[in-house]
């Protein structure tokens, strides 16, 4: 599997969050607009109208940042240059049946993180989670690298104060930190991808992840085997622990943490998948195909019952 991050065809993204991280209320605030005009190319008006300020109950700059988010963590997509429409995770979450509003739950905020740091699309959150190798590392010690890769893949000239200030957005949104003057700042801290070590140090600490629900882990092994072995019927421990954008790197699991969740896959993918070890080789097997919807509702049933109960 190539690094997409190397592709001819790949435009790096290190703004558009006007350095403000991830908020509560951002996210269902987008979703509203959006769902409430027209899809397609009428709704991106909401974020560049007279009337956005007024409507989000923000600054100027904060709404490019809401649309920013929105669209990074999965709520909107793109079906056009100019279009913007409600994905299938703001409908899930924030929708007539959503099943968690307030993002109340850690399976939506690992979903949030799933969309975040699985794509390409947010450079230095792929890169951090997927190609980063390192242990203990500063600011610089990311930045550094990401302007190195620049060069390397010949990007379009990227200022360094531009992705410092790339990199600090993403700490804030996973970190934080006490003193904190903007409230609602890091609603992805209580995950503890990152921790601070003091020092203005950091670290992904690699290991199991108990507030990870098994049916987010599911729809992620899914979605991964989908984008880059569709056509195929088996899938080794080593691609899903170690390839960019797969579960293992993105949610930071170790060995033991990653086999436990591929030993239970089987229970939670209701039969279509299973896990295999045998003479030595470790590998998911599929046993029947399953579609985003099946995915989406098992999500669903598991993460809130009662709504599934209601949507069904």
């Amino acid at each position: 599997m190539i690094n997409p991050l190397l592709g001819t065809d790949y435009r790096p993204t290190f703004s558009g969050h006007e350095t403000f991280p991830l908020r509560y209320g951002w996210l269902q605030k987008a979703f509203e607009a959006v769902d409430g005009a027209e899809r397609g190319s009428d709704a991106v008006h909401v974020f560049r109208d007279a009337t956005s300020i007024a409507r989000f109950g923000v600054g100027r700059n904060m709404v490019g940042s809401l649309r920013y988010w929105a669209s990074g963590a999965g709520i909107l997509s793109s079906e056009t240059e100019d279009g913007l429409a409600v994905d299938w995770l703001g409908e899930l979450l924030f929708g007539k049946e959503g099943i968690d509003p307030y993002l109340e739950e850690d399976g939506s905020l690992w979903l949030l993180h799933w969309h975040l740091a699985s794509r390409p699309r947010l450079t230095a959150f792929y890169w951090l989670f997927n190609e980063y190798a390192g242990g203990i590392f500063t600011r610089k010690d990311i930045v550094r690298p990401l302007l190195t890769l620049s060069e390397e893949a010949g990007w379009q000239r990227v200022a360094d104060t531009t992705v410092d200030r790339d990199i600090q957005c993403l700490l804030r949104t996973y970190v934080g930190g006490r003193g904190e003057s903007e409230a609602g700042d890091s609603i992805l801290a209580e995950l503890g991808l990152i921790r601070p070590l003091g020092q203005s140090r950091y670290s992904i600490p690699r290991g199991q992840k108990p507030s990870l629900p098994d049916c987010v882990f599911l729809y992620a092994l899914w979605e991964f085997w989908d984008r880059n072995a569709a056509d195929r019927s088996t899938l080794s421990y080593e691609s899903v622990a170690f390839h960019g954008g797969s579960p293992g790197r993105v949610f930071s699991l170790d060995e033991s943490a990653l086999v436990e969740r591929l030993e239970g896959i089987e229970r939670s993918s209701q039969g279509a998948i299973a896990w295999s070890e045998t003479a030595g080789l470790r590998q998911i097997v599929r046993h029947k195909s399953l579609e985003q919807q099946d995915l989406i509702e098992i999500i669903r049933a598991d993460m809130h019952p009662a709504k599934s109960q209601v949507a069904a």
